[in-house]
């Protein structure tokens, strides 16, 4: 419990001075200022990444992404549908087999059964929604920083446990909270590619991952992101 409220502390932290930070960062890089009129879909693409879990094995993961334009000097709003599956670790299987004997012996007053739930799987599929702070370095490259929120359904999934109480405690809707820092760049007005850092806490669950994606723009460029010749 102390390890998860440290987390979120220094998330909620970052976040804060990153936005903090971004009005004078941005003023200095000609990005034009933006209000919520300027909110409009200026593009999509597909992401592929891999994420490094807490609690699962390490997998890929698949997303697509939208780009809503600026809601802020420099603020972009950005979207994202993200899947991924993968196997529980094979500690967290023992520690869930542990408890389940401990529950039977304790519920039945008979000696602890030995458990076997074998293979257990989880996928997520999650809706988010990040602000990220957009600034232009050399060579045509943009930069960003962003955190958002979002809402992810977990699944469990396995032959010992469908149906039982087991698969209810793995199946869940739970909101989650994510850092991200990234490079775009602009090969032509309309066609982009991406790469990112993420860290993502959701429940009792965290990973860090990356992600790199293409992205086709159907809207213009906003002042000081134009592609440099």
């Amino acid at each position: 419990m102390r390890i998860r409220r440290t987390l979120w502390g220094g998330a909620a932290l970052w976040s804060m001075c990153t936005f903090m930070a971004a009005p004078a960062a941005l003023s200095a890089q000609g990005l034009a200022d933006f209000d919520y009129e300027n909110l409009a879909f200026r593009g999509f693409g597909a992401q592929w990444g891999y994420i490094w879990p807490s609690r699962v094995e390490p997998t890929q993961t698949l997303g697509l992404r939208m780009d809503l334009g600026y809601l802020g000097p420099g603020v972009r709003i950005v979207p994202t549908l993200t899947y991924w599956k993968s196997d529980f670790k094979a500690g967290e299987i023992h520690e869930l087999e542990r408890r389940v004997a401990a529950l039977v012996a304790t519920q039945t007053g008979e000696p602890a059964p030995s458990v076997n739930l074998g293979r257990i799987d989880w996928s997520d599929v999650a809706l988010a929604v990040d602000g990220q702070v957009v600034w232009r370095v050399p060579f045509g490259v943009l930069t960003y920083l962003g955190a958002g929120a979002g809402v992810h359904l977990l699944n469990g999934n396995g032959d010992a446990i469908n149906g039982t109480f087991v698969e209810d405690l793995l199946d869940s809707v739970t909101a989650g909270f994510d850092l991200a820092a990234g490079l775009e760049y602009l090969l032509s007005e309309r066609f982009r590619v991406s790469g990112e850092g993420r860290f993502e806490i959701l429940g009792d669950l965290h990973y860090y991952g990356v992600r790199f994606g293409a992205h086709i723009m159907t809207g213009a460029s906003a002042p000081g992101e134009e592609r440099t010749r």
